[in-house]
């Protein structure tokens, strides 16, 4: 039978099983937003104490604000911190994000009253992780943002639109956020298919553009620590883990590094991978990818280890 493993990330609840064994859970609430890395589509259910063990999408009609005072999920798959992203995929703009949070506080505040409400958004912690999609899907497919900007410049609009949305953030009560940057683009299976001449080896190329995007919002989160009173702001770095996987699977467990998991490992995202379930591998803890774009439970396990150990325990 094939693991059902989600497309969603699952670093952030990784994070808070480790946190919570450690004793060391002190936030009430976690408040996510940004694109398929963070969507809570498909979360595994894990028992644990504390916050509870999945964070449910904010549209999800299953839940209400009790659900939602300890943890909730903006994010949308396939969005950017361009707009235009959005438009080409056709999901929330990371700006409507930001509209249903100003309603969650509303609600929050009606649910929870005015200074609970407030101490709850001051000490939450606040996960951001997309920019990909910005690359992938628009900037290098669809000739509009490449004839207007080079990719530095591009790479310079998306950081400055990050800078907008965490000042956005803070003004509605965010104290204790952490911005994820690239992975390692080159080597997502989806982009390694297309070096088919080169056997497969990853796009330097696109690596540099993730690290190059990366720097540019650790220099942001830099001058926000100096320039924004009261904000505890870290960059998660998610580069280097999995580069360092990738190069060295044996040490971590795994076996497959050049394609995903699901269905032929090489161009299914989402639910294309439950079309072409038949093709999909029998044991997914050996691929460091679920599907072309994204990685398994086991490598996010890695990845939150090792936030939880650097980034994320500045904030909590």
């Amino acid at each position: 039978m094939v693991y059902q493993n989600s497309v969603a990330c699952f670093f952030i609840i990784h994070c808070l099983l480790l946190f919570s064994a450690e004793g060391r859970a002190n936030v009430p609430a976690i408040i996510v937003f940004g694109d398929s890395t963070v969507d809570a589509g498909n979360n595994n259910q894990i028992i644990t104490v504390g916050i509870k063990p999945s964070i449910p999408a904010y549209l999800d009609p299953n839940f209400g604000i009790e659900d939602f005072a300890t943890g909730v999920t903006f994010a949308s798959g396939g969005t950017g911190y361009d707009n235009l992203t959005a438009l080409i995929t056709t999901v929330l703009p990371l700006w409507r994000e930001l509209e249903y949070f100003k309603d969650y506080k509303e609600r929050l505040t009606r649910f929870q009253g005015k200074d609970k409400a407030t101490k709850t958004l001051n000490e939450a912690l606040y996960i951001i992780s997309l920019g990909t999609v910005d690359f992938l899907v628009n900037y290098f497919l669809f000739p509009i943002r490449s004839l207007e900007y080079n990719i530095d410049q591009y790479e310079k609009f998306l950081s400055q639109n990050a800078g907008n949305f965490i000042k956005e953030l803070y003004n509605l009560g965010a104290r204790k956020i952490s911005i994820s940057g690239s992975a390692p683009m080159g080597c997502l299976p989806m982009l390694r298919n297309l070096n088919i001449v080169l056997g497969r080896t990853c796009f330097e190329f696109y690596n540099k553009v993730g690290r190059d995007f990366n720097e540019k919002l650790m220099k942001l989160v830099e001058n926000m620590r100096k320039q924004v009173d009261g904000i505890q702001i870290v960059f998660s770095d998610i580069y280097d883990p999995v580069t360092k996987m990738i190069q060295n699977p044996y040490l971590y467990g795994f076996e497959e590094v050049k394609r995903g998991c699901c269905g032929t490992g090489m161009t299914e995202v989402s639910y294309l991978c439950m079309l072409a379930k038949s093709l999909s591998c029998k044991d997914p803890t050996k691929y460091i990818f679920w599907d072309a774009l994204h990685t398994t439970d086991k490598a996010n396990g890695i990845i939150a280890d090792i936030l939880v150990k650097t980034s994320l325990a500045e904030l909590i």
